[in-house]
């Protein structure tokens, strides 16, 4: 019988934590849980939700990262927890109740067009990924399996994820029509076989960037935080059904001038100047009246 040992691991998220054991733990899958109904495939999930600070419990091959409420610390607790999973483990109880033969999972995938005629957006009948995610090459994609296959496409160049959609950048030498039902199969088909699209690792990576840049905007000065707000209620949504993203960068305060980084779609998009100039410039001058004087886009 396996002797399981935990391993403390901290992320860059102070709230989650990961415990790494010496042997594995899932039979490949990733697997994330935001409370115990969730949990009901999962025994050693169940049992981690009866403590009242675990938010969030994520398994994936040989580890458990497991999330805080800000009742507690880890520094008061890990022992503890690490303590009960070692029994749990080496008792021999269940993990996860995975299927040999899992069953297919229930997925419409459509293409759609978006105003860079390079990209494509393939949109799902449900949420796919926890956060968005951004892939420029084969290298980037380690955490994406999926990312991983359709960069195997030769005709591939970048791969862009958020919510329920992918959006996929084409070489210049392809053609739509030829590669369109090829691509939308091939991410159709991966999901409906219960793939995970991201690890868990991955996932864990986006949640603690996400929260680390909340608590750098969180410091910048008032004008920065408007145009955050601004961007995040009135721009964000209209760039998204596109395919894309924008993001804020840095607000110059004597060139009044904000900088921003285009994602997906809108990276390299002929219209994303006009976009930039006579929609996101003119609604922040309108908004913020002379604080603001330029939009540039550092990378397009």
């Amino acid at each position: 019988m396996k002797e399981f040992n935990i391993t403390l691991i901290e992320t860059n998220n102070p709230t989650i934590l990961k415990f790494e054991a010496n042997h594995f733990l899932t039979k490949g899958g990733s697997y994330e849980f935001k409370n115990i109904d969730e949990a009901k495939n999962s025994p050693l999930a169940q049992q981690l939700f009866y403590l009242p600070f675990i938010k969030t419990v994520y398994i994936s091959g040989n580890f458990i990262a497991l999330e805080r409420y800000d009742i507690v610390e880890w520094s008061s607790v890990k022992d503890e927890v690490a303590q009960q999973l070692v029994e749990y483990l080496n008792a021999g109880e269940p993990i996860l109740l995975e299927e040999e033969n899992p069953k297919k999972v229930a997925i419409t995938m459509y293409a759609e067009v978006t105003p860079n005629p390079a990209v494509m957006k393939f949109v799902a009948n449900k949420k796919i990924v926890p956060s968005l995610f951004e892939f420029k090459n084969l290298d980037e994609a380690q955490g994406s399996e999926l990312a991983k296959r359709l960069f195997h496409l030769p005709y591939v160049k970048e791969v862009f994820m958020d919510e329920n959609y992918v959006s996929v950048t084409k070489y210049d030498a392809s053609n739509w029509d030829e590669i369109t039902i090829e691509i939308r199969e091939l991410i159709r088909n991966f999901i409906a076989d219960g793939n995970e699209v991201v690890d868990t690792s991955l996932a864990i990576k986006a949640t603690a960037e996400k929260d680390s840049i909340t608590q750098d905007n969180a410091s910048l000065d008032s004008t920065s935080k408007e145009i955050i707000s601004i961007l995040e209620e009135h721009v964000k949504p209209a760039v998204a059904s596109d395919g894309g993203n924008i993001l804020f960068q840095s607000y110059e305060e004597e060139s009044k001038t904000v900088n921003v980084i285009l994602q997906g779609a809108c990276s390299g998009c002929p219209s994303s100047t006009y976009t930039l100039k006579n929609g996101i410039e003119t609604m922040l001058k309108n908004m913020l009246g002379d604080k603001v004087e330029e939009v540039i886009a550092l990378n397009g």
